[in-house]
């Protein structure tokens, strides 16, 4: 019985020993270093868009006659895309042209019976505006004539043709798309809150596209829709600066994230990363502070925004140089001592 008491207190006591070494065994943490956040940066979902791009028309009615131009083709500036039928146009500018040759011989013969007094001066200025009015006539339909034809404006590739051959179509149809294959130009949707940040002289703007993601393009504010009117958001387009399109190949329709980086408004707030926070399920929002004595101490905050891919704004409850817990902090427990990691 007493052997059997000896061994229960010795098993006691190397217990409580065990217990008391694990209790003063410093848990390994890592920390940051909370700092004034300075600078914000906000990343958004973007796209290349082409820099020019056009629907096509005619001014005129007609059969369409030719496309010589199919989806996807480049084409250089001043190509032929379409053309109509002109022969009823060429029928309109043989007889205007008749028109005008009858009446510029009309005037001059006036011009010089006027001379021996066999006419009017008025009968001269009659001719003379019949001669006007048949001179912008026959130019009205030899530019009419003109227009049966569409030509490239600009190098650029057929995005999409919207009729076909001997098909009929009204001045003003569309009848082809074409586009600039080389981009400059990025659009991306902006929340209401960064509206006011938007034209400050110290926001800045990069792009990163998928297919150069080592890559960060500067751009420029070029212009923004200042109404939303299905509260998606603010439409902004920004204008890419000094890309090299020999190294670069950016085409409309690429995918990219554009990062807006302005100044805090709140000078005095510090940022942490979004790992920090410790919320509870009891409620509030904490973070985990190292004392002096590397021991950890909770302390409440009032959060910010987010910024970045993982960073947040402290407003409140954390001061700049402050050592904060960055990982593991659903482990810890007020006053436990620490082992800072990454010293």
């Amino acid at each position: 019985m007493r052997l059997f008491v000896f061994v229960f207190l010795l098993f006691g006591l190397s217990g409580c020993s065990q217990r008391q070494s694990s209790n003063n065994v410093a848990r390994p943490v890592k920390v940051i270093i909370a700092d004034r956040a300075g600078f914000i940066d906000k990343d958004f979902a973007g796209m290349a868009t082409a820099d020019d791009a056009v629907n096509l028309a005619f001014k005129v009615s007609g059969q369409v006659l030719a496309m010589p131009v199919s989806e996807g083709e480049v084409v250089a500036k001043g190509r032929l895309l379409a053309e109509l039928d002109p022969r009823d146009i060429e029928l309109q500018v043989a007889a205007d042209r008749s028109a005008f040759e009858q009446a510029r011989s009309q005037l001059a013969r006036m011009e010089r019976l006027v001379q021996h007094e066999a006419v009017s001066q008025q009968e001269v200025e009659v001719a003379r505006t019949h001669f006007t009015q048949s001179q912008s006539t026959y130019k009205n339909s030899l530019d009419m004539l003109k227009e049966t034809k569409l030509r490239a404006p600009f190098a650029s590739v057929v995005e999409r043709t919207y009729v076909d051959i001997y098909e009929r179509v009204q001045a003003g149809q569309a009848i082809i798309r074409v586009v600039n294959p080389i981009s400059t130009s990025v659009k991306f949707t902006l929340p209401e809150s960064g509206l006011p940040l938007l034209t400050s002289d110290s926001t800045a703007f990069t792009v990163t596209f998928d297919n150069y993601r080592d890559v960060r393009f500067v751009a420029r504010l070029k212009e923004y829709v200042k109404t939303s009117s299905d509260a998606s958001g603010y439409p902004v387009s920004l204008k890419l600066i000094d890309v090299d399109p020999a190294r670069y190949r950016i085409v409309p329709g690429m995918s990219c994230v554009v990062t807006m980086r302005s100044v805090d408004p709140q000078p005095d707030a510090v940022s942490v990363p979004l790992s920090a926070i410790y919320a509870p399920a009891q409620g509030g929002t904490y973070v985990w502070v190292v004392t002096s004595n590397d021991r950890v101490s909770r302390r409440k905050v009032t959060l910010g925004e987010l910024y970045g891919r993982n960073q947040v704004i402290i407003n409140s409850g954390v001061e700049s140089g402050d050592r904060v817990v960055t990982a593991g902090v659903y482990r810890l427990r007020e006053g436990e001592h620490v082992r800072i990691l990454n010293q």
